[in-house]
Protein backbone atom coordinates (compact mmCIF):
# COMPACT_ATOMS: atom_id res chain seq x y z
CA UNK A 1 0.00 0.00 0.00
CA UNK A 2 2.64 2.48 1.17
CA UNK A 3 4.29 1.92 -2.96
CA UNK A 4 1.28 3.26 -4.02
CA UNK A 5 0.64 6.08 -2.30
CA UNK A 6 4.38 6.46 -3.76
CA UNK A 7 3.96 6.01 -6.62
CA UNK A 8 2.78 9.77 -7.72
CA UNK A 9 5.82 10.99 -6.08
CA UNK A 10 8.07 8.54 -8.17
CA UNK A 11 6.57 9.69 -11.22
CA UNK A 12 6.78 13.29 -9.98
CA UNK A 13 10.46 12.85 -9.73
CA UNK A 14 11.03 11.39 -12.95
CA UNK A 15 8.92 13.91 -14.27
CA UNK A 16 11.08 16.86 -13.00
CA UNK A 17 14.27 15.05 -13.83
CA UNK A 18 13.28 14.72 -17.48
CA UNK A 19 12.52 19.02 -17.52
CA UNK A 20 16.40 19.17 -15.62
CA UNK A 21 17.93 17.08 -17.98
CA UNK A 22 16.52 19.04 -21.04
CA UNK A 23 16.73 22.80 -19.18
CA UNK A 24 20.59 21.39 -19.07
CA UNK A 25 20.91 20.46 -22.75
CA UNK A 26 19.59 23.15 -24.00
CA UNK A 27 21.55 25.84 -22.16
CA UNK A 28 25.38 23.63 -22.67
CA UNK A 29 24.02 23.25 -26.31
CA UNK A 30 23.22 26.88 -26.94
CA UNK A 31 26.80 28.01 -25.93
CA UNK A 32 28.41 25.22 -27.86
CA UNK A 33 26.48 26.45 -30.72
CA UNK A 34 27.04 30.12 -29.96
CA UNK A 35 30.99 29.15 -30.33
CA UNK A 36 30.04 27.22 -33.75
CA UNK A 37 28.65 30.46 -35.12
CA UNK A 38 31.74 32.25 -34.34
CA UNK A 39 33.81 30.36 -36.07
CA UNK A 40 31.29 30.08 -38.85
CA UNK A 41 30.87 34.10 -39.33
CA UNK A 42 34.80 33.94 -38.99
CA UNK A 43 35.39 31.73 -41.82
CA UNK A 44 32.52 32.91 -44.37
CA UNK A 45 33.71 34.97 -47.16
CA UNK A 46 32.03 37.58 -49.08
CA UNK A 47 31.42 36.26 -52.89
CA UNK A 48 31.13 38.69 -55.85
CA UNK A 49 27.37 39.87 -56.08
CA UNK A 50 27.07 38.35 -59.79
CA UNK A 51 27.70 34.87 -58.01
CA UNK A 52 24.88 35.26 -55.33
CA UNK A 53 21.71 32.91 -56.57
CA UNK A 54 18.33 33.98 -57.15
CA UNK A 55 16.41 33.90 -53.96
CA UNK A 56 12.56 33.67 -54.35
CA UNK A 57 10.65 35.24 -51.50
CA UNK A 58 6.78 33.68 -51.45
CA UNK A 59 4.28 35.49 -49.37
CA UNK A 60 0.66 34.00 -48.93
CA UNK A 61 -2.02 36.69 -48.29
CA UNK A 62 -5.57 36.52 -47.13
CA UNK A 63 -6.93 39.74 -46.28
CA UNK A 64 -3.24 41.27 -44.77
CA UNK A 65 -4.45 45.09 -45.83
CA UNK A 66 -2.93 46.24 -42.71
CA UNK A 67 0.63 44.53 -42.77
CA UNK A 68 1.87 43.39 -46.48
CA UNK A 69 3.03 46.77 -47.61
CA UNK A 70 4.86 46.74 -44.22
CA UNK A 71 6.31 43.42 -45.20
CA UNK A 72 7.31 44.18 -48.71
CA UNK A 73 9.14 47.04 -48.07
CA UNK A 74 11.47 45.34 -45.31
CA UNK A 75 12.39 42.47 -48.80
CA UNK A 76 13.45 45.97 -50.32
CA UNK A 77 15.54 47.16 -48.26
CA UNK A 78 17.54 44.07 -47.43
CA UNK A 79 20.96 43.90 -48.40
CA UNK A 80 20.79 40.89 -50.59
CA UNK A 81 19.79 42.17 -54.19
CA UNK A 82 19.34 39.48 -56.27
CA UNK A 83 15.64 38.10 -55.26
CA UNK A 84 11.90 38.11 -56.60
CA UNK A 85 8.96 38.80 -54.49
CA UNK A 86 6.06 36.06 -55.52
CA UNK A 87 2.46 37.36 -53.48
CA UNK A 88 -0.43 35.00 -53.50
CA UNK A 89 -3.28 36.71 -52.68
CA UNK A 90 -5.83 33.55 -51.79
CA UNK A 91 -9.07 35.34 -52.06
CA UNK A 92 -8.45 38.44 -50.10
CA UNK A 93 -11.94 40.08 -49.19
CA UNK A 94 -10.17 43.34 -48.41
CA UNK A 95 -7.47 45.78 -50.39
CA UNK A 96 -4.45 43.60 -50.27
CA UNK A 97 -4.21 42.97 -53.90
CA UNK A 98 -5.16 46.87 -54.68
CA UNK A 99 -2.32 47.72 -52.09
CA UNK A 100 0.22 45.05 -53.54
CA UNK A 101 -0.54 46.38 -57.20
CA UNK A 102 -0.03 49.70 -56.16
CA UNK A 103 3.49 48.70 -54.78
CA UNK A 104 4.31 47.21 -57.69
CA UNK A 105 3.28 50.10 -59.55
CA UNK A 106 5.33 52.75 -57.29
CA UNK A 107 8.27 50.03 -57.59
CA UNK A 108 8.26 49.15 -61.77
CA UNK A 109 12.39 48.30 -61.27
CA UNK A 110 11.74 45.39 -58.76
CA UNK A 111 10.94 42.18 -59.12
CA UNK A 112 7.92 41.66 -57.45
CA UNK A 113 4.69 39.02 -58.77
CA UNK A 114 1.13 39.02 -57.90
CA UNK A 115 -0.75 36.19 -58.41
CA UNK A 116 -4.49 35.58 -57.77
CA UNK A 117 -5.92 31.93 -56.62
CA UNK A 118 -9.34 31.31 -58.73
CA UNK A 119 -10.48 30.55 -55.22
CA UNK A 120 -9.72 30.93 -51.37
CA UNK A 121 -7.80 27.66 -51.01
CA UNK A 122 -5.44 27.56 -47.72
CA UNK A 123 -1.68 28.74 -47.17
CA UNK A 124 -0.01 24.86 -47.91
CA UNK A 125 -2.14 25.26 -51.42
CA UNK A 126 -1.34 29.44 -52.11
CA UNK A 127 2.31 28.75 -51.52
CA UNK A 128 2.04 25.68 -53.78
CA UNK A 129 1.08 27.67 -56.37
CA UNK A 130 3.25 30.21 -56.57
CA UNK A 131 6.25 27.90 -56.28
CA UNK A 132 5.14 25.66 -59.27
CA UNK A 133 3.78 28.71 -61.49
CA UNK A 134 6.35 31.34 -60.84
CA UNK A 135 9.36 30.53 -58.56
CA UNK A 136 12.28 30.63 -60.33
CA UNK A 137 14.87 31.24 -57.57
CA UNK A 138 17.85 28.48 -56.59
CA UNK A 139 16.61 29.24 -52.91
CA UNK A 140 12.76 29.78 -51.78
CA UNK A 141 11.86 31.88 -48.00
CA UNK A 142 8.55 32.26 -47.11
CA UNK A 143 7.07 34.79 -45.56
CA UNK A 144 3.56 35.32 -43.43
CA UNK A 145 2.22 38.84 -44.66
CA UNK A 146 2.55 40.25 -40.80
CA UNK A 147 6.21 39.66 -40.65
CA UNK A 148 9.65 41.95 -41.12
CA UNK A 149 12.76 41.02 -42.14
CA UNK A 150 15.91 42.37 -40.60
CA UNK A 151 17.50 44.18 -43.19
CA UNK A 152 20.49 41.23 -43.26
CA UNK A 153 17.86 38.53 -43.27
CA UNK A 154 18.14 36.83 -46.96
CA UNK A 155 22.08 37.43 -46.67
CA UNK A 156 22.38 35.63 -43.56
CA UNK A 157 19.86 32.43 -44.80
CA UNK A 158 21.48 32.02 -48.00
CA UNK A 159 25.22 31.64 -46.22
CA UNK A 160 24.27 28.53 -44.52
CA UNK A 161 23.55 26.40 -47.87
CA UNK A 162 27.70 27.44 -48.12
CA UNK A 163 27.63 23.57 -46.49
CA UNK A 164 26.17 21.09 -49.66
CA UNK A 165 23.85 19.05 -46.69
CA UNK A 166 22.54 22.32 -45.80
CA UNK A 167 18.53 22.08 -47.25
CA UNK A 168 16.41 24.14 -44.99
CA UNK A 169 17.29 27.04 -42.65
CA UNK A 170 14.95 28.09 -39.47
CA UNK A 171 15.00 31.96 -38.87
CA UNK A 172 15.24 33.54 -35.69
CA UNK A 173 11.69 34.63 -35.29
CA UNK A 174 11.09 37.49 -32.87
CA UNK A 175 7.40 38.52 -31.49
CA UNK A 176 7.01 42.57 -32.05
CA UNK A 177 6.89 44.51 -28.57
CA UNK A 178 2.82 44.59 -26.81
CA UNK A 179 3.17 45.45 -23.09
CA UNK A 180 0.32 43.27 -22.58
CA UNK A 181 0.36 40.22 -20.80
CA UNK A 182 -0.25 38.04 -23.94
CA UNK A 183 2.19 39.78 -25.86
CA UNK A 184 4.50 39.44 -22.71
CA UNK A 185 3.86 35.68 -22.87
CA UNK A 186 4.22 35.41 -26.96
CA UNK A 187 7.75 37.42 -26.76
CA UNK A 188 9.87 35.18 -23.80
CA UNK A 189 8.07 32.13 -25.20
CA UNK A 190 9.43 32.91 -28.69
CA UNK A 191 12.47 33.45 -26.93
CA UNK A 192 13.21 31.00 -25.22
CA UNK A 193 11.90 28.41 -27.46
CA UNK A 194 14.01 29.65 -30.10
CA UNK A 195 17.26 29.54 -27.97
CA UNK A 196 16.30 25.84 -27.56
CA UNK A 197 16.75 25.45 -31.43
CA UNK A 198 20.80 25.83 -31.13
CA UNK A 199 20.97 22.40 -29.38
CA UNK A 200 18.91 21.27 -32.29
CA UNK A 201 20.65 22.66 -34.63
CA UNK A 202 23.65 21.43 -33.05
CA UNK A 203 23.27 17.87 -33.07
CA UNK A 204 21.13 17.71 -35.86
CA UNK A 205 18.05 16.65 -34.71
CA UNK A 206 16.29 19.14 -35.62
CA UNK A 207 12.83 19.27 -37.37
CA UNK A 208 10.76 21.92 -37.16
CA UNK A 209 11.38 25.02 -39.17
CA UNK A 210 8.09 27.64 -38.82
CA UNK A 211 6.58 29.38 -42.06
CA UNK A 212 8.26 32.66 -40.97
CA UNK A 213 11.77 33.37 -42.87
CA UNK A 214 11.99 29.75 -43.76
CA UNK A 215 14.41 29.19 -46.03
CA UNK A 216 15.07 25.53 -48.48
CA UNK A 217 16.90 24.78 -51.68
CA UNK A 218 14.13 25.04 -54.25
CA UNK A 219 14.92 21.29 -55.27
CA UNK A 220 14.49 20.08 -51.85
CA UNK A 221 11.31 20.96 -51.53
CA UNK A 222 10.12 19.59 -55.48
CA UNK A 223 11.83 16.50 -54.29
CA UNK A 224 9.42 15.96 -51.12
CA UNK A 225 6.41 17.32 -53.13
CA UNK A 226 6.34 20.82 -52.43
CA UNK A 227 3.78 21.72 -48.95
CA UNK A 228 0.81 18.83 -47.84
CA UNK A 229 -2.36 20.63 -48.04
CA UNK A 230 -3.98 17.91 -45.73
CA UNK A 231 -2.79 19.15 -42.39
CA UNK A 232 -3.22 22.02 -39.79
CA UNK A 233 0.51 23.03 -40.27
CA UNK A 234 2.23 23.02 -43.66
CA UNK A 235 5.35 24.59 -42.24
CA UNK A 236 5.94 21.80 -39.43
CA UNK A 237 4.86 18.80 -42.34
CA UNK A 238 7.53 20.25 -45.08
CA UNK A 239 10.36 20.08 -42.40
CA UNK A 240 9.46 16.69 -41.46
CA UNK A 241 8.98 15.33 -44.36
CA UNK A 242 12.59 16.55 -45.07
CA UNK A 243 13.66 15.33 -41.85
CA UNK A 244 12.38 11.61 -42.89
CA UNK A 245 14.08 11.69 -46.54
CA UNK A 246 17.31 11.26 -44.70
CA UNK A 247 18.60 14.41 -42.21
CA UNK A 248 22.06 13.03 -42.28
CA UNK A 249 22.36 14.16 -46.00
CA UNK A 250 19.82 16.71 -46.09
CA UNK A 251 20.44 19.20 -43.00
CA UNK A 252 17.85 21.47 -41.29
CA UNK A 253 19.48 24.10 -39.28
CA UNK A 254 18.80 27.42 -37.00
CA UNK A 255 20.25 30.05 -38.41
CA UNK A 256 20.58 32.79 -35.20
CA UNK A 257 21.21 35.96 -37.38
CA UNK A 258 18.52 35.20 -39.76
CA UNK A 259 15.77 37.68 -37.17
CA UNK A 260 12.22 38.17 -38.75
CA UNK A 261 10.10 39.62 -36.69
CA UNK A 262 5.85 38.84 -36.52
CA UNK A 263 2.62 40.05 -34.80
CA UNK A 264 1.20 37.68 -31.63
CA UNK A 265 -1.76 37.18 -31.81
CA UNK A 266 -4.10 39.91 -29.37
CA UNK A 267 -6.45 38.20 -27.62
CA UNK A 268 -7.08 34.88 -25.35
CA UNK A 269 -9.42 33.40 -27.68
CA UNK A 270 -6.93 33.51 -30.64
CA UNK A 271 -4.23 32.11 -28.98
CA UNK A 272 -6.14 29.19 -27.82
CA UNK A 273 -7.70 28.62 -31.75
CA UNK A 274 -3.82 29.46 -32.86
CA UNK A 275 -2.25 26.90 -30.21
CA UNK A 276 -5.19 24.36 -30.96
CA UNK A 277 -3.89 24.34 -34.74
CA UNK A 278 -0.36 23.96 -34.08
CA UNK A 279 -0.83 21.01 -31.88
CA UNK A 280 -3.20 19.19 -33.90
CA UNK A 281 -0.87 19.98 -37.00
CA UNK A 282 1.83 18.43 -34.86
CA UNK A 283 0.36 15.30 -33.88
CA UNK A 284 -0.84 14.92 -37.87
CA UNK A 285 2.48 15.71 -38.78
CA UNK A 286 4.40 13.37 -36.65
CA UNK A 287 1.89 10.41 -37.19
CA UNK A 288 2.52 10.86 -40.85
CA UNK A 289 6.26 10.73 -40.29
CA UNK A 290 6.22 7.68 -37.24
CA UNK A 291 9.06 6.13 -38.91
CA UNK A 292 11.20 8.75 -37.51
CA UNK A 293 10.23 6.98 -34.06
CA UNK A 294 13.56 5.07 -32.64
CA UNK A 295 14.73 4.16 -36.47
CA UNK A 296 17.98 2.74 -36.61
CA UNK A 297 18.42 3.73 -40.63
CA UNK A 298 21.54 4.97 -41.21
CA UNK A 299 19.80 8.19 -43.32
CA UNK A 300 19.14 9.62 -39.57
CA UNK A 301 20.66 10.60 -36.78
CA UNK A 302 19.99 9.18 -33.98
CA UNK A 303 19.92 12.44 -31.65
CA UNK A 304 17.19 12.96 -33.98
CA UNK A 305 15.09 9.42 -34.25
CA UNK A 306 15.91 8.09 -30.75
CA UNK A 307 16.03 11.75 -28.81
CA UNK A 308 13.99 14.31 -30.59
CA UNK A 309 11.00 12.67 -32.38
CA UNK A 310 10.62 9.99 -29.28
CA UNK A 311 10.76 13.17 -26.65
CA UNK A 312 8.47 14.95 -28.83
CA UNK A 313 5.58 12.40 -28.32
CA UNK A 314 6.65 12.17 -24.47
CA UNK A 315 6.20 15.57 -24.20
CA UNK A 316 1.99 15.74 -25.48
CA UNK A 317 1.72 12.36 -23.00
CA UNK A 318 3.51 14.77 -20.02
CA UNK A 319 1.15 17.53 -21.40
CA UNK A 320 -1.93 15.57 -20.45
CA UNK A 321 -0.90 14.13 -17.11
CA UNK A 322 0.05 18.33 -16.29
CA UNK A 323 -3.06 18.82 -14.24
CA UNK A 324 -2.98 15.74 -12.60
CA UNK A 325 0.59 16.86 -11.32
CA UNK A 326 -0.31 20.35 -10.46
CA UNK A 327 -3.39 18.54 -8.29
CA UNK A 328 -0.37 16.25 -6.86
CA UNK A 329 1.77 19.41 -6.30
CA UNK A 330 -0.73 20.96 -4.05
CA UNK A 331 -1.75 17.96 -2.24
CA UNK A 332 2.30 17.69 -1.26
CA UNK A 333 2.15 21.60 -0.16
CA UNK A 334 -0.89 21.14 2.07
CA UNK A 335 -0.07 17.41 3.77
CA UNK A 336 3.56 19.17 4.58
CA UNK A 337 2.48 22.42 5.11
CA UNK A 338 5.51 23.82 3.09
CA UNK A 339 5.29 25.73 0.10
CA UNK A 340 8.74 24.81 -0.91
CA UNK A 341 7.78 22.83 -4.27
CA UNK A 342 6.17 26.07 -5.69
CA UNK A 343 9.21 28.52 -4.31
CA UNK A 344 11.98 26.09 -5.97
CA UNK A 345 10.25 26.21 -9.00
CA UNK A 346 9.74 29.78 -9.04
CA UNK A 347 12.89 30.72 -8.65
CA UNK A 348 14.07 27.53 -11.31
CA UNK A 349 11.96 29.54 -14.06
CA UNK A 350 13.31 32.57 -12.87
CA UNK A 351 16.51 32.15 -13.20
CA UNK A 352 16.21 29.78 -16.18
CA UNK A 353 14.71 33.03 -18.09
CA UNK A 354 17.39 35.41 -16.75
CA UNK A 355 20.22 32.53 -18.41
CA UNK A 356 18.26 33.16 -21.87
CA UNK A 357 17.89 37.04 -21.62
CA UNK A 358 21.63 37.86 -21.06
CA UNK A 359 23.28 35.53 -23.44
CA UNK A 360 21.55 37.06 -26.24
CA UNK A 361 23.51 38.17 -29.30
CA UNK A 362 20.76 40.45 -30.59
CA UNK A 363 19.72 43.02 -27.34
CA UNK A 364 21.37 45.91 -25.87
CA UNK A 365 22.37 45.70 -22.70
CA UNK A 366 19.53 48.24 -22.12
CA UNK A 367 17.10 46.17 -23.32
CA UNK A 368 18.47 42.95 -21.33
CA UNK A 369 18.09 45.21 -18.20
CA UNK A 370 13.97 46.12 -19.36
CA UNK A 371 13.42 42.36 -20.22
CA UNK A 372 15.22 40.94 -16.63
CA UNK A 373 12.47 43.01 -14.76
CA UNK A 374 9.68 41.27 -16.36
CA UNK A 375 11.43 38.12 -15.34
CA UNK A 376 9.98 37.24 -11.27
CA UNK A 377 6.22 37.41 -13.60
CA UNK A 378 6.91 35.46 -15.82
CA UNK A 379 6.42 32.72 -13.90
CA UNK A 380 2.80 33.26 -13.04
CA UNK A 381 2.40 34.15 -16.78
CA UNK A 382 3.53 31.15 -17.98
CA UNK A 383 0.61 29.43 -16.47
CA UNK A 384 -1.42 31.42 -18.96
CA UNK A 385 0.40 29.33 -21.77
CA UNK A 386 0.21 25.65 -19.74
CA UNK A 387 -3.60 26.49 -19.98
CA UNK A 388 -3.90 26.98 -23.43
CA UNK A 389 -1.36 24.08 -24.17
CA UNK A 390 -3.13 21.45 -21.78
CA UNK A 391 -7.01 22.61 -23.45
CA UNK A 392 -4.99 22.30 -26.66
CA UNK A 393 -4.15 18.89 -26.18
CA UNK A 394 -7.74 17.43 -24.66
CA UNK A 395 -9.16 18.98 -27.72
CA UNK A 396 -7.28 17.18 -29.60
CA UNK A 397 -7.88 14.10 -27.86
CA UNK A 398 -11.10 14.66 -28.23
CA UNK A 399 -10.48 14.87 -32.13
CA UNK A 400 -8.75 12.16 -32.78
CA UNK A 401 -10.06 11.66 -36.08
CA UNK A 402 -8.49 14.61 -37.27
CA UNK A 403 -5.12 14.05 -36.00
CA UNK A 404 -5.00 10.22 -37.51
CA UNK A 405 -6.16 12.19 -40.85
CA UNK A 406 -9.63 9.80 -40.98
CA UNK A 407 -11.90 12.99 -41.25
CA UNK A 408 -10.47 15.50 -43.72
CA UNK A 409 -8.37 19.05 -42.43
CA UNK A 410 -10.01 22.00 -43.74
CA UNK A 411 -7.11 23.99 -44.85
CA UNK A 412 -8.93 27.25 -45.11
CA UNK A 413 -7.63 30.63 -43.70
CA UNK A 414 -8.72 32.08 -40.45
CA UNK A 415 -7.39 35.51 -40.31
CA UNK A 416 -5.87 37.14 -36.80
CA UNK A 417 -6.43 40.43 -35.84
CA UNK A 418 -3.18 42.32 -37.10
CA UNK A 419 -2.17 45.69 -36.10
CA UNK A 420 0.32 46.95 -38.50
CA UNK A 421 2.18 48.20 -35.44
CA UNK A 422 5.75 49.51 -36.66
CA UNK A 423 8.61 46.45 -35.80
CA UNK A 424 11.84 47.90 -33.97
CA UNK A 425 14.45 45.39 -36.14
CA UNK A 426 17.45 47.65 -36.36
Amino acid sequence: MAHITLLPFYIFIAIGLIYLLHFGLYLVGANFYDVWQFRRQKGLTKRHHDKRPLVTVLISAFNEELSIIRCLESIRKNTYRKWEIVVIDDGSKDKTYELVMQYICEHPNRSITLLKMPKNSGKAAALNYGLKRHAQGEFIMTLDADSVLHKKAITNAVSYFGDPKVVGVAANVRVMDNPTVLGLLQKFEHMIGYRSKKFYSLTNCEFIIGGVASTYRREMMKQVGYYDTDTSTEDIGLSLKIASSGNRENRLVYGVDVIAMTEGVQDFKTLLKQRYRWKMGMLQNLLKNKVLFANNDIRYSRMLTLYRVPMAFLGEVLLILEPFIWLYLVYLSIAFHTAGIFIGAYVTITMYVLWNIWPDEHSSVTRKIRMSLYAPTLYFIFYIMSVVQIVSIFRCLFNLKQVTLKTKTDGKWVSPKRTGQAANIA
